[in-house]
């Protein structure tokens, strides 16, 4: 019995984390973009702040995703970290949803979530409603993993030993508080904590009196997330993070002599056992965030006194897209241009930053791959919508053909940033496992990774500037580019059969190579497409003016 309960109760719970995540990814999927937007738009002020980060993060069910979402805007300049501190206070509460949504008993229906899941996920031709279907799996997955918990400590609320254990957090809250905080801590969730106290509370283990000092803690544990989430990040990373400790231990220690005060309240919510511990998470921020509101401005300022430095400022959001200018097509055209070049620029920072992390072994410059990619995607998706949007309006038939070549260059510059992430996984591999390399293979790589360097710069020049010379440059680069990809290749599996190197560096090495040839592929697509764009529009000379102002 007890290898059925360990089990079932380990197996349970990781389905339900690993639907949480399902849930969570599938949302943001079908949603993050769209969420972005309105939280830019709507968080002027602390109070619309504090309501859009509830609605934003009980949409895509992760308060951790809000949490990078207003890291963007800060370092942006879109918002000053004030104004975050309601949107810190809303996603507190709108992460509670995932209790009241398990208070409906749903676990019959778990496999009929999983199923349609599946099926809207893997053969939906759109990707909405791809991310829908993660998403309803995720959601299916959870339900179940939360039954197989519950069937699997049933038999535990049998012997009274166990009853006796789970009746003194009642009696004596500190024990309760401190199981709670530590494995919100060790399983990074404190959806799943909840959900393991919604299990034990369905098998009649636990009162409401039992369950508050369980989910007191766990909202204390889920700060070791955030600060994990702050190591080695931004200045504005940092002030998220502090935020979210400060308020989470501030409100414990502020509802910790009044459980059984509070416990009374919760009790008249709802007769249903399941759905008074859902309340009384729910309760808990908010009444939380009603006693911080006032005085969020004083909160700021001392998490701002507290985390202090000098941060680079990247820039999440577009810089030249105005939607005003969607009526002026060829302004509009313009403009999409400059932050299409604007997007190759930090594609450009992400091959460097990559490159210079794997010859100095650094791990703080690896880190920014990840934090630029997720800028060039938003670009991407950004610039995408926008020539999108002016595709409606009436157009000529340059600008008609221009639109097209665009969202071709904007998808392959956001294939660079993939290949740029590879480029740093693989420098990542090489710090962590001591890769040495010969020196033949480090110059060969030096050789590779400056032509791709000089070939970016030559393609930001010809994009920028619609000229025609440099795109040709950008072609006959990628002769350059395969003849070295070939020869190196070449030269690396000689050796690797002669015995001058092992097989682990040998394939990091020709993985490494690999990348740099399919960046030159895109930079070429690239110059393919400025080329091709000085042909419609008729011109014989080097430059447009027009594109350039």
């Amino acid at each position: 019995m007890v290898k059925q309960i360990v089990f079932g109760t380990v197996g349970g719970l990781g389905l339900f984390i690993y639907g949480l995540q399902l849930m969570e990814v599938g949302l943001q999927k079908a949603a993050g973009y769209r969420m972005q937007k309105i939280l830019k738009a709507l968080t002027r002020n602390v109070l619309m702040g504090t309501l859009v980060g509830a609605v934003i993060t009980a949409i895509i069910q992760s308060s951790s995703a809000t949490t990078v979402m207003l890291i963007g805007f800060v370092n942006a300049g879109l918002m000053t970290f004030t104004q975050s501190v309601g949107v810190i206070f809303g996603a507190n509460i709108g992460t509670t949803i995932t209790a009241q949504i398990i208070a409906f008993k749903l676990t019959d229906y778990a496999l009929l979530f999983i199923a349609l899941g599946f099926v809207l996920h893997y053969y939906s031709p759109k990707k909405f409603w791809k991310s829908l279907g993660l998403c309803v799996l995720g959601f299916g997955l959870l339900f179940f993993g939360l039954n197989l918990m519950k069937e699997a400590i049933h038999p535990l609320s049998q012997g009274s030993y166990i009853q006796d254990i789970f009746r003194r957090f009642s009696e004596f809250p500190i024990l309760g508080l401190l199981p709670g905080a530590i494995v919100t801590a060790v399983i990074q969730s404190s959806s799943a904590t909840v959900g393991m106290v919604l299990a034990l509370a369905s098998a009649d283990l636990l009162s409401l009196g039992g369950a508050l000092p369980l989910i007191l803690g766990c909202n204390i544990g889920t700060c070791a997330t955030a600060l994990l989430a702050s190591v080695g990040a931004t200045k504005s990373a940092k002030q998220v993070a502090i935020a979210h400790v400060f308020y989470n231990v501030i409100n414990a220690i502020i509802f910790f002599p009044f459980l059984s005060s509070f416990e009374a309240v919760v009790s008249l919510t709802s007769t249903d056992l399941l759905r008074q511990i859902a309340n009384a998470h729910s309760l808990f921020k908010i009444i939380g965030t009603a006693l911080f509101l006032p005085f969020y401005k004083q909160f700021a300022k001392l998490i701002s006194a507290l985390v202090r430095g000098e941060e680079e400022e990247i820039k999440y959001a577009p810089k030249y897209l105005e939607e005003h200018l969607l009526n002026t097509p060829s302004m509009a055209i313009t403009v999409a241009t400059k932050e299409t070049v604007h997007t190759l620029e930090i594609a450009r920072d992400m091959v460097r930053l990559a490159v210079e992390g794997f010859w100095a072994d650094d791990y703080k410059s690896l880190a920014k791959v990840d934090r630029k990619e997720q800028v060039v995607d938003d670009l991407r998706f950004a610039v995408t919508n926008y020539l999108v949007e002016l595709m409606e309006k009436e157009l000529n038939f340059q600008e008609s053909r221009k639109i097209p070549a665009l969202i071709h260059v904007i998808n392959d510059i956001e294939r660079i940033g993939d290949h740029a992430v590879n480029l740093k996984e693989l420098a990542e591999q090489k710090a962590n496992k001591r890769i040495s390399f010969s020196d033949q293979a480090l110059l060969e790589i030096k050789e590779i990774s400056k032509q791709i360097s000089q070939m970016i710069d030559i393609t930001i020049q010809a994009l920028s500037g619609n000229d025609i010379h440099q795109a040709q440059i950008v072609l006959q680069r990628e002769s350059q580019i395969n003849s070295l990809r070939d020869q190196f290749k070449n030269s690396h599996i000689k050796e690797l059969e002669e015995g001058n190197c092992d097989a682990f560096s040998a394939l990091i090495f020709l993985d490494l190579v690999s990348n740099f040839e399919k960046i030159g592929d895109h930079l070429t697509n690239i110059g393919q497409a400025v080329m091709e764009a000085l042909q419609w529009n008729g011109l014989h000379h080097s430059r447009i003016p027009e594109m350039n102002e």
